[in-house]
């Protein structure tokens, strides 16, 4: 038979609710994955999310979908399979603490004042710095928003919704070598940790795979034996909220609930673009998205539909170029 090809948003949902899926991975970047989920939700299939936006912008609306539809939702995200992971076999309500690690981005080893300087004297410099990874090969979007460090903050949020962790229950830990993809602390003090070099095959498998384990050859499957004494040592610190102003920003909107997510995570996508385009330097990123975060109390809903949230998508998207238009007027970017 000769395949159909399908393109654009229409594709993307015809795809999302092809006949004879059970599983369906939805990796669009952006919140443009929302609708396409939302409709394999409705068929009752299981999601292996790689797409942190179905859950930070949608949560409100997509949490009761997955239990009106029977859906299950498993995380194809590196951070979020390893805390799945852990997961397996704690109880329910024995969950104490989600321990997300990052890699640091592109700006581990700089300073605050460093960076600030850096990007002072030499904002080019830094725009071209922040696109270019130290541990894994993605996209211009989501190295930068690793640069930036709002993946972390994303990733706050997500684990929110996916394992009902309160915000001050997560904690972030700038991890340089990823090898300790996260852990989970238990009602009895226990730390449980999932490890492995940095490879997304693992996590991907485990989310289509769940809740059986398929092996694999080394060498194939995975490209060699996870070896601590060739790791040799790890190492671990806090991450400066100075140099990453978007981490405070992203536990802020997941405090208040409702739309401030959505208006967060789109605020964000828009000022990453904008950034990369060269309409502000680093630090506009952050700037950007408060600002936009401020004008959202205006119309925020505590209990979003899906229509309010594609509305204010919708809306932060232009709220974020307004918001730049006034920083280029500005005599100084802070």
């Amino acid at each position: 038979a000769v395949p159909e090809i399908v393109a654009g948003p229409e594709g993307q949902t015809a795809v999302a609710t092809a006949p004879g899926a059970d599983t369906v991975v939805t990796g669009v970047v952006g919140c443009a994955g929302l609708l396409p989920t939302v409709e394999a939700i409705k068929l009752g299939r299981t999601i292996a999310l790689a797409n942190k936006e179905t859950l930070i912008a949608g949560g409100p609306a997509i949490l009761p979908l997955l239990k009106k539809h029977g859906a299950k939702m498993t995380p194809a995200d590196s951070e979020h399979s390893a805390i799945f992971q852990c997961l397996q076999g704690v109880p329910p309500g024995a969950l104490r603490r989600v321990i997300l690690t990052a890699s640091g981005g592109a700006f581990r080893d700089f300073s605050a004042a460093e960076l600030r300087k850096l990007n002072a004297e030499q904002p080019d410099v830094v725009r071209a710095k922040a696109t270019t990874h130290p541990n894994w090969d993605m996209g211009a979007k989501i190295t930068v928003d690793s640069a930036t460090m709002m993946n972390k903050g994303l990733e706050v949020i997500e684990a929110h919704y996916l394992f009902g962790a309160g915000y001050d229950d997560i904690d972030i830990v700038v991890h340089p070598q990823s090898i300790i993809h996260s852990a989970v602390e238990t009602a009895d003090s226990s730390v449980i940790a999932q490890l492995g070099w940095p490879d997304m095959r693992l996590p991907i498998l485990y989310a289509m795979s769940w809740p059986h384990r398929v092996h694999v050859d080394y060498g194939r499957g995975i490209d060699e034996k996870f070896d601590l004494v060739k790791l040799g040592s790890m190492s671990f610190k806090a991450p400066d909220t100075d140099k990453y102003p978007c981490i405070e920003l992203a536990y802020a909107a997941g405090r208040k609930g409702g739309s401030m997510t959505c208006a967060l995570n789109a605020a964000n996508e828009k000022a990453n673009e904008l950034f990369r385009e060269g309409k502000f330097d680093f630090f506009g990123i952050p700037k950007v998205i408060e600002q936009t975060m401020a004008a959202h109390e205006r119309d925020f809903k505590l209990d979003p539909s899906l229509e309010d949230i594609i509305a204010t998508d919708e809306w932060a998207r232009q709220q974020v170029v307004e918001e730049a238009a006034r920083l280029a007027k500005a005599p100084v970017l802070l």
